[in-house]
Parts: structure tokens; C-alpha cells; sequence
């Protein structure tokens, strides 16, 4: 299908010209708008924007007092608040863990919980079974659980998938990590598989991030989905570290370097003749959190939706902590949804000058995020807009703070045919579309385009870039982020008043007119032949 509109249908706002900056299209970004809404989200008022806390609720009254003025609508019961039923399960500080007879420090060593409602995990002598990547994938010939009986066992298991250590196997897909290399999935097969555990063992690379976020993510409250029909879950998951787990396997006799070697060759199995010892108390507590959820219908086919995600949620605070004890989250994530506040106030005040776009606009702010997308889950699960009037979804994720770029990174890059609309978009910049640097990281599986994935909607994670525009930008990001290293999910996330904002203006220009020019249209894209989602969403060979 060809698309209806040219390019320059952005005429409708002001002549096109080629230019790196927003004013391109004739419309301004307010940076200090967008600077002041980072600020505000990510001050320590708002306590680190844990959900079903305080600082949700104060969260909640920012984003719906915000959308009010801006203009946008409520969802169709009236309510910008979507209700997503969670449960926090709390595991104890003090744990007793003992694995293959060694003593294990939590926080130190190893990180457990359970997401159970019951008051006390008790494991006694559970074998542990060295289960490789932990992946059942018939499509790739490969089952690290051929042949085991994992009942009442605790697996032990790599992060990221085979392609990753062995990228010129033909196995996966090389260095990009697939859904098989995610944790979430590692667990969900382990459960599968009937094991009692599931146990990742950390590697720094292969994760993409240290053990501190691990450390910082997996303790305190883990909040999950108050599901009618829930799956079947491992008793305990965690993490271990690969001090830790070398120390274990060589207890049993064997080398860990040896038999990760083996696993990225080949599906592995191995019982390492040792058991492991857990006890800690638990609880489970019942409550509600929201996304948020806005409107601008559109002016001819106002059933058709175009949705921009982000998530408000962060890690909250830790009074375990000396010090700083507040996790702000100003990159991750007040600055992207500070960038989807900025693109609503765009498209209200083009439909006010009566340049409104055909299809609707609407914004999803999740909840739970950062406990395994549980919000945009939910949303995926009980869309309040149908999903298969759902055209695409645009994803903003800690936006670009280190000033204009050159390019414009795609993550996952050549997965769907939304992207031809943020290619237009950034040609018109003068800049160049480009992959992520690291794909084995995962990126495409971990914020919240992901769940719309899933059941086959077109959806996009982009934005920032890897060239910096001129010599005094490049300077500038190296100092930034040298100042910045560290800090995600961590407490140092916290806003900088000389961050430069130039190069998020830029790429929220992109996404306006991206969505724009597929708001004015009659496309309805697809993922591309050799996705793992074309066939739930063909593409439909649109041409711009």
C-alpha cells in the first residue's frame, strides 16, 4: 500500500525545509517546559516514583493535571487512570542460603524472591542442575531440558542466549540477543520445565549491565500482575554472582569456564551432584497502581489509534542505604515521558490551529515498568483502545541528554515497516538511521514497545544517537557521560541543570512527524517476513 500523503503533508504546519533542528516543520519544542517536567518527576518529592506508593499517587495527580491542560482526553470510561490489579511479594533481608554446602551472602553473593503468596520459603537439598542458556527454542534445534526431569530441582542458568558467546554458530541471531537471552523468559521456562528454582548466574557483558542494578532491581518489593489465570512459577528466582557460582561448580568437581564454553555449543545439561538450602520469610501485599492514559481523537478515522508509551515508574527508595537513599529516575524515565507530555502539547495545539492529524493520538503511561513491563502488559492484555485498531506504537525510554547527533539509532532495527516512518522523519534532519551498538544487550525486549510486540502490534524503540553533531558536542558527552556512568538504577540518576536537551528536541521532532505523517495516512504497517512477529502482523510493502 502507498502511503496518501507525501513528506511535506507537515505543509499543513508550515513549509518543509532541510534542517537539523525542530524548527524544520515550523513548530517549537518548549525545552524549558520539557526541562521543568524532568525536573518536577525526578525531584526527591516525588520519592522515586515507586508504584503503589506516594510518590505514584503524586505521579498520578502530575500527569492527569498535565494532559487536562494540555487538552488531551480521558480514556472512554472518562477516566485518564487505567486500574492494573498488583501484588508486592517481599523476601526477607536475612536469608538463609547455602548452596552446595557454601554459605552465601544476600546482596553480596546472591539476590532470591519468591512470587508466591505464601509467609515462609523453605527448600531443603534441592539438587542443582546446571541447565546452559535454560532455553527450549525448536525453531533453533535446541533444548538445554532435553531428557531432564527438573521437578523439585533448582536450575542453574546463562544469561543472554548462545548467539551471544558463539556469534558465527548460525545459532540465534549472533550477537543481537533474542527473547530466549532475557531473564524474564529464562524464568517462565524454568517454571515450565516444573523446576522448584531458577538461578541466573551474572555476567557482567552477557547482561549488559553489573551486579549493583542487579543488586538495586532484585531486592526490596517485587511487584507483579494480579492475574485470573497465572502460570505456573518457580518457587524462588534470583541471580547469583560468577564468583559465586565459580566457587559452586568447582565444589562439584568442575570448571564454570568449561561448561559455559560447552552451553554456547551446544544444549547442556549438568547435574552437579549438590543441593541448595533456602529459607526466608515472605509476604504478599494486594493493591492497585494506574497508568495513565490520554486522548486526541482524531479528525476522520478517530477509531484508528497511534500510541506513544513511556513508563512513569522508577525504583523508589531504599532506607537501607546510607546516604542518598532516593532512586530519581530523571533519565529513566522522567525524560521520556517529559518527551511524551512535549509531543501532546504539538498535536493539541496543530488540532486547535486546525491541522489536527486523521487518526487518533494516545498517550499510555505504565505503571511497573521496571518490575517486567507490567503496565503496558496489562494495557497489551485489556487494551482500552482495541488492539487491532492499535497502528503503531512509538516508545520513548530515557531520552537523549548528551546534545545533537549525526544519526538516530533503531533498536532492533529492520523489524517493522514503522520504522520507514522515522526514517522520512530523520532524513529530513539531515541524519542517518543506524542500529544499536549493542544488540546483544536486548534492547528491543525490555521497555514497553515490547508488549505491544508481542501480540503483533508495529512498535518502535529509537531515538538518541552515537555522532555527535560538532567537536564541542563530542566534548561535552564525554564529560557527561563520564559524570553519568554509574548511575542507571541507581541513586546518581538524578536531573542536571546543564544537561544538553538540544539532541531530545531533535528526536522528539522525529517522532511528531513520524506520527504524523502515519496519523494522515491509510498504511496500516507490518513486521517484516523473518520477524519473529510477521505472522501475526504481515507487512503490507508500503512504499513512502
Amino acid at each position: 500500500m502507498r502511503l496518501l500523503v507525501p513528506l511535506c503533508v507537515l505543509a499543513l504546519v508550515a513549509g518543509c525545509t532541510h534542517d537539523s533542528g525542530e524548527a524544520a516543520v515550523g513548530f517549537h519544542f518548549d525545552e524549558q517546559l520539557y526541562r521543568n517536567d524532568i525536573k518536577t518527576l525526578a525531584s526527591d518529592a516525588f520519592e522515586g516514583r515507586a508504584p503503589t506508593t506516594h510518590g505514584e499517587q503524586m505521579t498520578l495527580d502530575y500527569l492527569v493535571h498535565a494532559f487536562k491542560s494540555i487538552g488531551m482526553q480521558p480514556g472512554p470510561d472518562g477516566s485518564y487512570l487505567q486500574k492494573v490489579p498488583m501484588v508486592s511479594y517481599s523476601a526477607s533481608e536475612q536469608q538463609q542460603i547455602t548452596l552446595a554446602g557454601i554459605p552465601l551472602q544476600y546482596r553480596k553473593d546472591i539476590v532470591l524472591n519468591s512470587h508466591h503468596d505464601i509467609k515462609r520459603v523453605d527448600i531443603e537439598n534441592a539438587p542443582l542442575v546446571f541447565v546452559g542458556y535454560g532455553i527450549n527454542a525448536p525453531e533453533y534445534d535446541w533444548n538445554d531440558y532435553q531428557g531432564i526431569d527438573m521437578h523439585g530441582k533448582i536450575a542453574l542458568i546463562l544469561v543472554n542466549d548462545p548467539g551471544f558467546a558463539n556469534p558465527d554458530s548460525g545459532k540465534f541471531d549472533g550477537k543481537a540477543m533474542t527473547y530466549y537471552g532475557r531473564w524474564t523468559y529464562k524464568y517462565e521456562e524454568a517454571s515450565r520445565q516444573g523446576a522448584v528454582g531458577a538461578i541466573i548466574i551474572h555476567q557482567t557483558e552477557a547482561a549488559s549491565y553489573p551486579w549493583s542494578v542487579v543488586e538495586h532491581s532484585w531486592t526490596g518489593p517485587q511487584q507483579d500482575l494480579v492475574t485470573e489465570n497465572a502460570q505456573p512459577r518457580v518457587t524462588v528466582e534470583g541471580w547469583i554472582t560468577l564468583d559465586a557460582a565459580t566457587a559452586i561448580f568447582a565444589k562439584a568437581g568442575h570448571a564454570l569456564d568449561l561448561a559455559i564454553n560447552q552451553a554456547a555449543h551446544k544444549p547442556t545439561q549438568l547435574p552437579l551432584g549438590q543441593t541448595a538450602t533456602i529459607s526466608f520469610t515472605n509476604s504478599a501485599n494486594y493493591g492497585e497502581s494506574y497508568n495513565v492514559v490520554a486522548n486526541l481523537p482524531g479528525t476522520v478515522n478517530a477509531d484508528e489509534h497511534i500510541l506513544f508509551t513511556g513508563h512513569w515508574d522508577h525504583l523508589g527508595k531504599d532506607n537501607t542505604l546510607e546516604g542518598d537513599k532516593i532512586f530519581n529516575g530523571a533519565m529513566d524515565n522522567a525524560s521520556g515521558v517529559a518527551g511524551m507530555l512535549a509531543i501532546a502539547r504539538q498535536f493539541t495545539a496543530a488540532a486547535k490551529a486546525g491541522h489536527g492529524i486523521r487518526r487518533s493520538v494516545t498517550c499510555v503511561v505504565t505503571t511497573g515498568e521496571e518490575q517486567g513491563l507490567l503496565g503496558s502488559r496489562y494495557y497489551a492484555e485489556h487494551p482500552l483502545f482495541p488492539l487491532e485498531h492499535t497502528i503503531g506504537v512509538f516508545n520513548l525510554d530515557s531520552t537523549n541528554i548528551y546534545g545533537k547527533t549525526k544519526d538516530f539509532t533503531i533498536v532492533g532495527k529492520g523489524k517493522s515497516e514503522l520504522e520507514l516512518y522515522l526514517t522520512a522523519a530523520v532524513n529530513q534532519q539531515q541524519r542517518q538511521v543506524k542500529s544499536e551498538q549493542h544488540p546483544e544487550s536486548g534492547g528491543y525486549f525490555r521497555s514497553d514497545h515490547f508488549s505491544f510486540a508481542k501480540y503483533g502490534v508495529p512498535a518502535v524503540f529509537a531515538g538518541g544517537g552515537n555522532e555527535p553533531i560538532d567537536e564541542a558536542t563530542a566534548k561535552y558527552k564525554e564529560q557527561m557521560q563520564q559524570r553519568m556512568k554509574g548511575c542507571y538504577h541507581n541513586t546518581c540518576d538524578e536531573y542536571q541543570a546543564d544537561w544538553d536537551l538540544s539532541g531530545a528536541l531533535q528526536d522528539l521532532a522525529v517522532y511528531y512527524r513520524a506520527a504524523t505523517m502515519l496519523g494522515n495516512s491509510d498504511a496500516h504497517p507490518g513486521y517484516y517476513e523473518g520477524t519473529e512477529f510477521y505472522s501475526l502482523r504481515p507487512a503490507t510493502h508500503i512504499k513512502l
